[in-house]
């Protein structure tokens, strides 16, 4: 057996293998949970269903992808910031000629259909935005920070920053726009930028949200909105019909109690009683057949690669490297905390999945591409051990005496 070559240990040891398996784990944990939501739509012979097969797919993919980044110098990215942008400003700008939405948002052009031999992919364009807006907010902020605070500074972050979120509410992806409301005010915050500025920001964004809900959210967004938090504008039947989705999955999760109905025999998920379980609902699955333990359990994991994407933050030297993990660490503690906040009816539905267990391609990608870039800030600053070289075999006179 021949033995690995010195590079190649070294590449081994390197590698982030905490961050790797804990997002491998999760990814594990959602391909059954997702098979678990869908076992009801089985048909004789079948094993499982596409849903879970593109998640085994794309999961697989980001794998390898992940691998390959992380023995890239990820200062190669941020040298190429700004084809990174156009590429992801041209993706969503595609949206606006070949966008579709889902079949209850026929105003909404959130995914882009490509089509192949046989079958059909939806890439959602905003996903790779937020990884490009990570990149390029974070290279803006350490350019900017020791005059961080300067007027002139906060203006430019500022129309660096709503750039995207106008694209992707404009799109009619409300969810997304959350994400990177929360993602720019968190960045900036640990980039040292003062409270009243940041104070001032949401008394601005208040003020447009008027202009937000007229002009931009449609009339079954601004339904969902009220049946959470203004119940008695919309009639009963009329709340019951929108608060649906969100009382199954309420339920659901009650039912788990402690222990949970164990996997594969919860009734709300094996009837197929919540809607989109699979995906936006997610959580549900774990409340109702994982139980109480089963959500603390998934809460805990996901908690642990955030602080873990952070730690690896900490550890580097470079402004723009730190800000960048501070922001992938942000995209999925965000988006957890809007996911289980949807499923126990603290916020209304707005279409964000739970990285690593819910089921969608483009969201499952994007993530172990981020996982791959963080993998290769902490190879790529790791304090190497001196190696010592012993030159053998050479003659000089000096050594003949």
């Amino acid at each position: 057996m021949r033995k690995f070559s010195p590079n190649l240990r070294l590449h081994i040891k390197e590698t982030d293998w905490l961050l790797f398996f804990l997002s491998v784990f999760a990814s594990a944990c959602g391909i059954i949970l997702v098979h678990s939501a869908t076992r009801y739509k089985l048909g004789e012979g079948d094993v499982i269903l596409r849903d879970t097969i593109v998640m085994i797919g794309v999961v697989l993919i980001g794998i390898i992808a992940a691998i390959i980044i992380s023995f890239i110098d990820y200062e190669i990215f941020f040298r190429f910031w700004p084809v990174i942008a156009v590429l992801c400003l041209g993706m969503m700008s595609m949206l606006f000629i070949w966008g579709v939405g889902p079949d209850a948002r026929s105003d909404a052009r959130t995914w882009l259909p490509i089509r192949l031999p046989g079958f059909k992919l939806f890439l959602q364009p905003s996903e790779f935005l937020k990884i490009g807006f990570a990149i390029t907010f974070a290279k803006h902020l350490a350019a900017v920070k020791d005059d961080i605070n300067d007027f002139r500074n906060i203006v430019l972050l500022g129309i660096h920053a709503i750039i995207p979120f106008g694209l992707v509410v404009v799109t009619g992806d409300l969810g997304s726009a959350l994400v990177f409301l929360l993602m720019t005010i968190g960045m900036l915050f640990v980039a040292g930028v003062k409270v009243w500025y940041l104070l001032g920001a949401l008394l601005l964004c208040v003020s447009a949200a008027p202009i937000l809900w007229f002009k931009f959210l449609s009339e079954f967004q601004k339904q969902r909105i009220l049946a959470v938090y203004y119940p008695s504008a919309l009639t009963e039947s009329k709340l019951k019909e929108v608060i649906y989705q969100q009382q199954q999955a309420v339920n659901a999760i009650g039912s788990g109690q402690l222990t949970g109905k164990g996997l594969f025999h919860g009734q709300y998920t094996q009837n197929g009683l919540v809607p989109v379980s699979e995906s936006d609902m997610i959580f549900s699955v774990v409340g109702e057949e994982l139980g109480f333990i089963g959500c603390v359990a998934v809460l805990v994991l996901l908690v642990v690669i955030i602080i873990k994407i952070v730690t690896v933050g900490q550890r580097v030297q470079d402004d723009h490297t730190r800000f960048f993990c501070y922001a992938i660490a942000l995209i999925i503690a965000v988006q957890s905390i809007i996911n289980i906040g949807v499923c126990i009816k603290l916020l209304p539905v707005i279409g964000i999945t739970l990285p690593f267990l819910s089921s969608g391609g483009s969201s499952n990608l994007c993530v172990y591409l981020a996982i791959g870039l963080v993998m290769s800030v902490y190879r790529y600053n790791r304090e190497r051990d001196p190696i010592n070289y012993r030159l053998t075999g050479i003659t000089t006179p000096f050594n003949r005496i």
